[in-house]
């Protein structure tokens, strides 16, 4: 199984609290039988992929979600950009005016859109507005661009902040059948890549995207109001310029969904390498990993070129069309100038300075314009990543607080399993689950590998829900109680427990955060780890690395139950707590264990039968079901399955009835992936 277990860094300033979170749906009592997801749905990678492919409008949808505290800075930036960009096209037009009536002396000194009152009469006045407004039209310019810079910057990372936080928080609390079937390089590049590649979108290009929309119809207004005639001849590619935009963002659209799901493959494949980095070396197989690192990074370059061929295509187009404006322009206006006529079908008169303004301003559509190509590259990229994002969060959920959930104050620590039957995928791996432990009893789960052992506790603290059947505790079916109150009653651990990267101290607090140090030490000291921690380099704040890896295996379980013990819950569950650890660990864990034990309702799964020796009851599982039941000796007695189990660990081989032997054959090649995580 794939679990995603990193968490990213937070911001290193806090920029607003989150808004926007998709609420999961509670579920009731009419679907609590169904399987996770829903019954028409295996939770996998097509399923999630065709959820994804049902976001509409995802920058939209993305937009009206989320960034709400920040609209004002939206508002100031979209402001600022049409008015940068408005006054840019000043210069030009005042430019021309100027020719004709203050060189050339050809014609009255007027202004497109404004009335005549406003501008003064005499010809030095004229020149010196003409400055004034050019140089205030400049510096405005270059302030407002400023602004909008800052305030479409702070808007971009205050909603990448928000869409990050609200990815995690969702992605936290789905069910497990989600982490089961996703690799943590995948959500790693949701988490971050995509959050990014949306951040630049709104930082930088939506501005572009404004500022040159308000170009082209400023700039088509201007020359309309100049001379309309000239005005439809430089203005005649943007209509072709818009139908070639919209088909490269139809072919675009596809090209760069891939691109964006190559990344998660190769992020994948490289968490995966670094995290099996030491069997990857005691193999040796050092060259057969480079070349799958090899395929995936071939196949996200690929689809990467794919999607950067259209650019190759798309801008140079786009100048193109634009460069046989600004000719057709220059053609037809420097014509009809020279001529004193006006040439072909147009009619009318046409001044230096009217051309001079035609050409600057048709020659300033270049550019941005040429510009279009990188916005609607990165709008692709951004609509993709978006569609990663809320795709994620459109997940449904099936393990959450029911309505009216009752939160459990004191644990008394009964629990009963009523004929429970459970399955992943519409395939049963548990049936007919039957059986009660009263408070402060042991109860040991045996069984062969596959044979259900830790689903059963998995069901039990909710990470699954039965199919059929109940669990209660205390009375109370857990489906009714709170997730935090029955997590919190129980504690965990397992074969390979997970250590943060961070101080011993802060791993043993874990769960437990307000603890103070004489209480961590306490809880260290009852798990047998006070002394090796004790002579770490610097004690309890030493550093332990991540997943605990400056730690031994057998340190890092004495860590582990320190943090359980401090948590002090009410039951407790050992999934094969000490199987992985040499003889002296061992002795030392399972005399932790017993005193965490003594006066708590306890699980314990176990290969080696001597760890369940002495607990109450012993359940033997075999292919789903609770073949035997009863203490050490009454299934030794029984000459059963557990016996037989039991002579194996003795090593009494040869005792063994033959179809024994077989049927463990059988089981071990009837294993499937799936089943052998059901352990």
């Amino acid at each position: 199984m794939h679990g995603a277990h990193d968490a990213f860094g937070s911001e290193a300033e806090s920029i607003g609290q989150t808004r926007g979170l998709p609420q999961p749906v509670s579920p009731t009592a009419a679907n609590r039988a169904e399987p996770p997801v829903s019954s028409d749905h295996t939770l996998d990678a097509e399923y999630i992929e065709q959820q994804r492919e049902t976001i509409d409008h995802p920058l939209l949808r993305l937009f009206v979600e989320f960034g709400r505290g920040s609209r004002r800075w939206f508002a100031v930036g979209v402001l600022s950009s049409t008015i940068a960009r408005f006054l840019s096209l000043i210069p030009p037009v005042l430019l021309g005016v100027a020719i004709d009536s203050l060189f050339e002396n050809t014609k009255a000194f007027t202004l497109p859109y404004v009335p005549t009152v406003w501008l003064p009469e005499s010809t030095a006045a004229q020149f010196w507005f003409a400055v004034a407004v050019m140089a205030v039209a400049m510096v405005g310019a270059a302030v407002l661009n400023f602004v909008r810079q800052s305030t479409l910057n702070l808007f971009s990372h205050r909603v990448k902040h928000e869409v990050r936080t609200a990815s995690y928080q969702r992605m936290q609390r789905l069910d497990m059948e989600f982490f089961n079937e996703m690799q943590t390089g995948e959500l790693m590049s949701i988490l971050s890549n995509d959050t990014n590649r949306l951040e630049q979108f709104l930082d930088s290009m939506m501005g572009e995207a404004i500022q040159l929309g308000v170009l082209i119809l400023g700039t088509a207004a201007i020359l309309t109001a100049i001379n309309p005639q000239l005005a439809a001849v430089t203005l005649a590619v943007i209509p072709v310029a818009g139908a070639f935009t919209y088909w490269f963002m139809r072919v675009a659209e596809e090209r760069y969904a891939d691109v964006r799901s190559s990344v998660g493959s190769l992020n994948s494949r490289l968490e995966n390498n670094l995290g099996g980095i030491e069997v990857i070396k005691s193999s040796n197989t050092e060259e057969y990993e480079d070349e799958r690192v090899r395929e995936h990074s071939y196949n996200y370059f690929r689809l990467d070129w794919l999607a950067l061929r259209l650019n190759f295509i798309y801008r140079p187009g786009l100048e193109a069309l634009i460069s046989i404006s600004f000719v057709l322009t220059f053609v037809v206006g420097g014509l009809w100038v020279v001529t004193g006529t006006a040439p072909g079908p147009l009619t009318g008169t046409l001044s230096t300075g009217d051309l001079v303004i035609f050409l600057l301003l048709t020659q300033r559509l270049v550019e941005p314009l040429s510009q279009m190509g990188t916005i609607v590259d990165r709008y692709e990229d951004a609509k993709a990543s978006t569609k990663r994002i809320l795709g994620l969060m459109s997940i449904p959920v099936s393990i959450e607080n029911a309505p009216g959930a009752t939160g459990l104050d004191t644990v008394e620590g009964q629990v009963e399993y009523d004929d429970v039957t459970f399955g992943y995928d519409d395939e049963h791996v548990l049936r007919d689950i039957d059986f009660t432990v009263e408070p402060g009893d042991t109860v040991g789960l045996v069984g062969p590998t596959g044979a259900g052992k830790t689903t059963v506790l998995k069901l039990l603290l909710r990470l699954y829900d039965v199919d059929e059947g109940s669990i209660r505790l205390d009375g109370h079916d857990v489906r009714d109680l709170t997730l935090e109150s029955l997590r919190g009653s129980i504690g965990y651990v397992g074969q390979e427990n997970f250590l943060f990267d961070g101080t011993v101290r802060e791993n043993i607090r874990y769960g437990k955060f307000d603890a103070d140090d004489a209480a961590v030490v306490e809880a260290a000291q009852r798990a047998e780890a006070h002394e090796f921690i004790s002579n770490l380099p610097e004690g309890y704040d030493t550093d332990i690395g991540e997943r605990g890896v400056k730690l031994s295996g057998g340190q890092r379980q004495r860590v582990a139950i320190a943090r359980t013990i401090l948590q002090d819950p009410a039951i407790l569950i050992f999934d094969e707590a000490t199987s992985a650890v040499d003889t002296e660990t061992e002795l030392l864990i399972q005399r932790s264990i017993d005193d965490l034990a003594a006066d708590r309702t306890t699980f314990a799964i176990a290969h080696r039968l001597s760890t369940v020796r002495d607990a109450d009851t012993v359940l033997v599982l075999d292919d789903g079901r609770i073949a035997e039941r009863g203490s050490h000796d009454e299934l030794i007695a029984a000459d059963g399955l557990y016996a037989n189990l039991w002579r194996v660990q003795a090593g009494e081989i040869g005792d063994l009835p033959e179809e024994f032997v077989a049927r463990a054959s059988e089981r071990i090649a009837q294993q499937t992936p799936d089943s052998a995580g059901t352990d």
